[in-house]
């Protein structure tokens, strides 16, 4: 936060400026947990986030505080229209991006996925859904149905008027739906079942790895271009457990990542790989492994995120 205070325009003018842009600090530390949240999930990258909520606090310090009835729905919207000019330049970028791309992990505390709806919206799975919306529809659709705004308050965010919002949550809350996880897994369940996978994969054990992955189980790797990663999904039972069973002697830890239980892969001591799943019907149905090491810098501490 120090480094966001250092950058507030005015920050030591006069003593009005002053009270003025202490004001504008305190409401933005406040709901920063928040405004991150709603840009990392319409990113889908974390870093890209932090650079919104830089931009959004820059022009948030030079709004007079006493013309703002609501500090949260004003930052809200600072951040979604930056999110959203962010979002139209990332989708260009991702045209040309090497393999399949995946969300930037996030190791998350224990208590997000208490909240299964926090829990659900910034999955890595539910994330993959949200990137097949255009960025407005992302925008209405994270805003509405994980934030509950009002729709003036959205069409205010979006620059639509809310008519056309209504509109445009009722289209992405249909495509969303049709294409978002079936199956909501407790904890518990995936605590066991990635125990379970995770000592297959260390012993080598075939059969017991091909027990407990779906028959059309699909495995998708972000190298970036970076890394060795495979280039196209990998489907079916059988080539998923070969790439698997590849992890050998690396060191599987057991962790929270992007409010789901994950496993964080080491080689060396170094982050080599996160790993995370989707369940259906007791089996591992789809698996994460982001090994672009541009995704990997914030995995070893936890990020706050918050509705």
């Amino acid at each position: 936060m120090e480094e966001h205070t250092e950058r507030a325009p005015g920050a030591s003018g006069t003593g009005l400026r002053a009270e003025r842009t202490d004001a504008a600090t305190e409401a933005f530390v406040a709901h920063r947990n928040l405004l991150f949240t709603v840009a990392y999930e319409m990113l889908g990258s974390a870093a890209d986030a932090e650079d919104v909520l830089q931009e959004t606090w820059l022009r948030w310090a030079d709004v007079d505080q006493a013309t703002v009835r609501e500090p949260r729905a004003f930052l809200v919207r600072i951040t979604t229209r930056q999110a959203l000019t962010r979002l139209r330049t990332l989708s260009r970028r991702k045209e040309s991006y090497v393999g399949p791309w995946l969300p930037e992990p996030l190791l998350t505390a224990p208590d997000v996925a208490e909240d299964i709806e926090l829990a659900d919206s910034v999955s890595m799975a539910m994330l993959l859904v949200l990137e097949t919306l255009a960025p407005t529809e992302r925008a209405v659709f994270v805003l509405r149905e994980v934030f509950a705004l009002g729709y003036d308050e959205i069409a205010q965010a979006v620059g639509k008027s809310a008519a056309a919002v209504r509109q445009i949550a009722h289209r992405s809350r249909a495509h969303v739906a049709a294409r978002r996880p079936r199956e909501i897994v407790s904890p518990a369940q995936a605590d066991g079942v990635l125990a379970a996978f995770r000592q297959a994969v260390a012993t080598g054990d075939l059969q017991r790895l091909l027990d407990m992955i779906a028959p059309d189980v699909v495995l998708l790797t972000d190298g970036g271009g970076v890394v060795r990663a495979a280039l196209e999904p990998v489907v079916g039972a059988h080539p998923v457990a070969g790439v698997l069973l590849r992890i050998g002697t690396a060191t599987m830890e057991p962790a929270q990542v992007n409010g789901h239980p994950a496993l964080i892969v080491r080689t060396g001591g170094a982050v080599d790989t996160v790993l995370a799943v989707r369940m259906e019907g007791g089996l591992i149905a789809g698996l994460y492994a982001v090994r672009n090491p541009e995704k990997l810098s914030r995995i070893d501490r936890e990020t706050a995120v918050a509705r």
